[in-house]
Formats: structure tokens, sequence, C-alpha cells
């Protein structure tokens, strides 16, 4: 009998799943599972939960004979949604732009490396980390430190298995719009989808990591979306991509302002920076991202906005068609769970709309030449530097959340994320050995 991996997401953005008999006869599929067990959900006291998907969510899993699959909504017995559902967080803020008059359209870059292996262990006198990686001059590759973008085979060592990726992942019905070597060695890719809703973006993110995993595993490679895997080169990001829209207009463009941007976008952009130091709690989870945003690789570190500027937060791309015109949040990282890292973006930007934040002028010049305290004497914000000084951020400015998302899901968040920041903080690295065994 053909089976059925029912898949779902936890609060932080692990894919998790079981598995059942699959019949073309039922339209919809319920099972239960043990809440207790999932990190940030419930206790054992109160631990039933049930997972329902319905089969037009269902797809066949191109790599796997009789196998399909399908992201399920989580509930509690007897129905009603589950309060902490990253998902519902998505379907909410879908709701919320239709009240208010809009429709969005996002779109991700998922930037992750392929190595051939890792190794990973620590215990009390040991620790070790062995990453046996392509195209590194190391190990007779071609590619020196942030000199990979877009070069082609052979220096592209592992294009066969990016090409392998996208084709398994297109067999699902999602659209890729393009696809390169990314700047770091080491075999770091970036494949970007086209632009869909905000809950079906969230469900492309998920696939997209599930298809890179396994596709990559099954040609004897690791896909790792950690955000900074490697000392000294450039790390992976997840750009989000997004516009408004209403009645087919994209509310984003207006072909007489100089850079094409309506005065909406403008509040938009306000908002998000306005926002941007609690925003970084939810789209840069982790203490390894932390690492990534840091100057002189390609990540942001201020809070600005620029036209065709990458050295900064957010950018507005240099396009003049009106159908493909948005913003692009450079912060994010693939350790965001995609259906609230695009929400709280959103909703970042809907609250300048809403309170008409101006964001001032386009930053132009490259920021990565300004130190920090010449950028604050010009009035820019700075990004949070680690995971605790972000949460710091949203614990105090979260009301612009609200409207979507509840507040067991972002009081389960803040101390799950602060007990994870105790837990790494906990542990020396070897860089402390060699910075301090001789003091």
């Amino acid at each position: 009998m053909p089976r059925l991996r029912v898949l779902f997401t936890d609060l932080f953005g692990v894919l998790r799943g079981t598995e059942i008999p699959y019949s073309e006869d039922k339209e919809l599929f319920k099972t239960m599972f043990d809440a207790s067990s999932v990190h940030g959900f419930e206790e054992i006291h109160k631990s039933d939960l049930e997972l329902r998907l319905p089969r037009e969510r269902i797809k066949e899993i191109p790599w796997s004979s009789g196998w399909y699959g399908g992201i399920a909504t989580i509930h509690y017995p007897g129905g009603e949604r589950y309060v902490k559902d990253p998902r519902l967080v998505a379907e909410k803020t879908e709701e919320y732009l239709r009240e208010q008059g809009y429709t969005a359209k996002t779109g991700v870059e998922m930037e992750f490396f392929i190595f051939r292996s890792v190794y990973a262990s620590i215990n009390l006198v040991q620790q070790t980390l062995l990453v046996e990686a392509p195209e590194i001059p190391e190990n007779n590759g071609h590619i020196p430190v942030k000199k990979g973008y877009h070069l082609v085979e052979p220096a592209d060592e592992v294009a066969v298995i990016r090409d392998a990726i996208i084709r398994e992942f297109e067999k699902l019905g999602y659209g890729i719009s393009k696809s390169h070597h990314e700047v770091a060695t080491a075999g770091q890719v970036e494949i970007t989808s086209k632009s869909y809703p905000v809950v079906e973006i969230g469900d492309l993110s998920q696939w997209f990591k599930y298809v890179a995993k396994t596709v990559a595993a099954r040609n004897g490679f690791k896909a790792v979306f950690l955000p900074k895997p490697l000392p000294g080169d450039n790390g992976s990001g997840m750009h989000i991509h997004l516009s408004l829209w209403s009645d087919g207009k994209n509310l984003f463009y207006d072909p007489s302002d100089e850079h094409h941007l309506s005065q909406l976008a403008r509040y938009f952009i306000g908002g998000v920076l306005e926002h941007g130091r609690s925003l970084s709690a939810i789209v840069s989870p982790t203490v390894n991202s932390y690492r990534r945003l840091i100057p002189g690789y390609e990540a942001p570190t201020i809070l600005a906005w620029a036209v065709g500027n990458r050295s900064v937060a957010l950018r507005v791309p240099k396009v003049v068609e009106e159908r493909i015109f948005r913003v692009e949040y450079r912060p994010p990282d693939p350790l965001a769970n995609p259906y609230l890292a695009v929400s709280a973006l959103l909703m970042a930007g809907l609250d300048g709309i809403k309170k008409k934040i101006n964001p001032g002028d386009p930053f132009q010049d490259d920021a990565y030449k300004y130190s920090l305290e010449e950028l604050k004497s010009k009035g820019y914000k700075q990004l949070p530097r680690s995971l605790d000084e972000a949460l710091d951020e949203l614990e105090t400015d979260n009301e612009y959340l609200k409207p979507v998302f509840p507040r067991e899901l972002l009081e389960t968040y803040i101390e799950a994320k602060r007990k994870e920041a105790r837990e790494l903080q906990a542990i020396p690295t070897p860089s402390e050995y060699i910075h301090y065994m001789y003091w």
C-alpha cells in the first residue's frame, strides 16, 4: 500500500513527520502525535495533538516510489487549531493582509553549503569538528576564499548536486527563478524561488530543505544550512523578497519616483527598520546567526536601506518592471522558521504603513567603509550582536506582532531561545584556547 509522510514544522523551523497508509479515496488524513516530545510544544500531561492533512496538499515524493508527503496543520483533539502551530501564524498573516486590502508576493534566496561530510563531537576533554569540503585549494580545489561567485564547472564541483536538487524540487510543483555558485568556497550555492503567497513560501522553504538534504545525502554529500559554518569566509543567508499588491497592482511601484518606489513602500521600509532589532530574534534565530552578521562578509550589520546596495539591511533592487519590483531584507538566514520570519517581516512593514514611518534617505555608500561609531553618529541603528541582545529587543518590542503572533507562541519562543543561548555560551571553543591559553 502507498505510504504518506505527514510532515509538520515545530516552533523553531525543524521539519518533523510521521508515516501512515495513503489512500486516493480519502479527502482528509488525521493522525495523533506526542507533543511533549517536540521542543517548545506541550508538557506530557496535555501532550495529545492531531495532525490534519487535506488531500490537495499532498505531493508525490519524486525519489521514493509509492511514497507521498504533505505539510500538515496542527490541531487540538476535537479540531481547534493549535495556538503554537507556525503555519497558523502565516495563515493569520495572510488574513490580516486581506483585511488591510493587500496580498503579498514573497520569495526567498536559499544559500547553503554542500559538504562531502561533517563530523562534530564535544566531550569534557575533546572537541572535534572535521569538515570535508570540495573546491578549496587545500583539497586540490580551485576556489579561494570569497572568490566563488557565479563560477561554473569545473571550478564549481557541486553543480551536478545543485542541478539534481532543482530537478527533484521542481517535480513538487515549485518554481525556481535562478541558481548559481555563491561567494564562498567549499561548495556554497544559492537557489532562488519564484514568488508565492505567505503560507506557500513557508511550505516551499520547508520542502526545499527537505529535498536539498535528501538529494545531497543520496549523492554522498551533506547539505548544511548553518549560517556561518566556516571561519574566514562568507556565511549563508535566506534573503526575503516581498511586495504588496491590490487588484493586480504592485503597491510598492511608482514609475514617477526616482527609484520607482511608492510612498507606501517607503513607509513599509520605515516599519521594517524601526523594528529591525526585534525582528532579528525571529529572522536570525541562533547563536551561530550572529557569527554571520559581522562586517566584511557581505552580511548586513546596520539597519539602513539603499538602492542596489548590498551592504545594508534592506535593499531595493534596481529593477524598473512593475511585475518584479520589490524590496529585499538581507539579515534572515536559513535556520529561521520561514512561516514566522516572513510573517514578522510583513507585520513590521505594515506597522510602518499604519504609523507612516519615514525611513529617511537611502544609504549612498559602502556601509562597510564606516566604523560603527561613525554610523551611529549618522543616526543608524546597528543589528543586534548576539541572540541574547535580539531577544531583549523582542521582549520589549513585539506589539506590532500581536495581531497574528499568539502570546503563548512568543513567550515559549523567547524562553526556549534564552535556554539555547545559555547552553551554547557555556561551551568553550578551540579558538578561545588559541587566544587565551598563554595569558
